[in-house]
């Protein structure tokens, strides 16, 4: 499974010049709003330690790390919800992605124009969300609006539908997001169905300048991130481009040079696991891959990620831990000190396990 991220923010924030950066992609760039049109998709493979680990110790070339999508899309403005700028374009652009990357400016440079001329952190904030819960509402009313005509029949179901969905436009009309909304398994089904935005987890970047760096926006940002359950990290935008641009060899040698252990694309890998609860889990069957899936998630479903068939036929898991072969050196002394397990169907698969899925269909 790979996992998806839409690039968001107020135009003129920085955010082409973060996805240049974590992509090491070319979105078109300029000092003026709505620059970018269509939006930018770049995939960006996992740098997995682990991963390398192991091709090594099975000796297996060309190991398959698992992947983020990335997508940029066009500069968010007041009244967005209601069709200024690009405002439907970029919102219907984003609905089907697992979660939000909200570029927050943090450099101050009289060159490129701040959309409503000062740098104000929570205002740009405040702005983004508002557009974001009127959209919601919209599509939430449009739902009602058709359940309502269907269910005149008085039937249940739809009815039991409506009453969802009046439930969440009363919560976003009280100017609360949905991800704070307590959530049924009806409710969750509906969230997706209908690809609401709010109830997406986000993932704050404050764009900051390449030195003075602003603490106080930063400090800020960190704060609301936390009063609402999402997550918060700093990049110096420009700088994470031009590293982006260097060979992996070059990288490394650079990041040592300023004492830096991780870029800014592992520190964001690192946060959008965190915010999503994700783990990473192994197979070699054929080739070494390695597959994200969300904590918790039991071993048939596991193996659904793979392929349908493989959750459908599902019969057993056998399962070692990366620990175990890191420590034993090869995958038969693992087998020999009898650290490879036989799994069901209630077993939940943890972060590092290596597996080989036994099916029949």
């Amino acid at each position: 499974m790979g996992t998806s991220c839409g690039i968001i923010g107020l135009p003129n924030v920085g955010k082409s010049t973060i996805f240049n950066a974590l992509t090491g992609g070319h979105a078109p760039m300029a000092e003026y709003a709505f620059c970018t049109i269509n939006p930018n998709h770049g995939v960006v493979t996992v740098p997995d330690q682990r991963l390398e680990i192991l091709a090594e110790l099975l000796s297996k070339k060309n190991p398959i790390p698992t992947r983020i999508d990335f997508m940029d899309v066009a500069g968010l403005i007041k009244g967005a919800s209601k069709g200024e700028g690009l405002g439907n374009k970029f919102l219907d652009n984003i609905r089907t992605v697992d979660a939000l990357i909200h570029i927050v400016r943090g450099f101050h440079n009289q060159d490129v124009v701040h959309p409503t001329g000062r740098i104000n952190p929570l205002s740009d904030i405040e702005i983004i969300n508002t557009e974001l819960m009127l959209a919601d509402m919209q599509v939430l009313e449009k739902a009602g609006d058709k359940t309502r005509k269907m269910a005149k029949s008085n039937d249940k179901e739809l009815l039991k539908r409506l009453d969802h969905i009046d439930l969440l436009h009363e919560h976003l009309n009280h100017g609360k997001m949905l991800k704070t909304i307590e959530q049924s398994w009806d409710t969750q089904i509906l969230l997706k169905e209908l690809g609401l935005i709010t109830h997406k987890p986000v993932l704050y970047i404050v764009n900051t300048d390449e030195d003075n760096v602003d603490s106080k926006i930063i400090n800020q940002v960190e704060d609301y991130s936390r009063q609402t359950g999402s997550e918060c990290l700093s990049i110096a935008g420009k700088i994470e481009e031009e590293i982006s641009e260097l060979s992996a060899a070059e990288r490394s040698e650079y990041l040592k040079a300023m004492g830096i252990e991780h870029s800014g694309l592992e520190k964001l890998i690192l946060k959008s696991y965190k915010l999503l609860n994700l783990i990473t889990f192994y197979t070699l069957t054929t080739d070494l891959q390695a597959w994200t899936i969300t904590a918790g998630t039991k071993a048939p479903q596991a193996a659904g990620e793979i392929h349908t068939d493989f959750e459908k036929g599902f019969i057993r898991a056998e399962v070692f831990h990366f620990n175990d072969i890191q420590t034993q050196g090869s995958e038969h002394k693992v087998r020999d000190c009898g650290l490879l397990r036989s799994e069901g169907k209630e077993y939940v698969v943890k972060d590092g396990d290596v597996i080989h899925f036994l099916f029949n269909v």
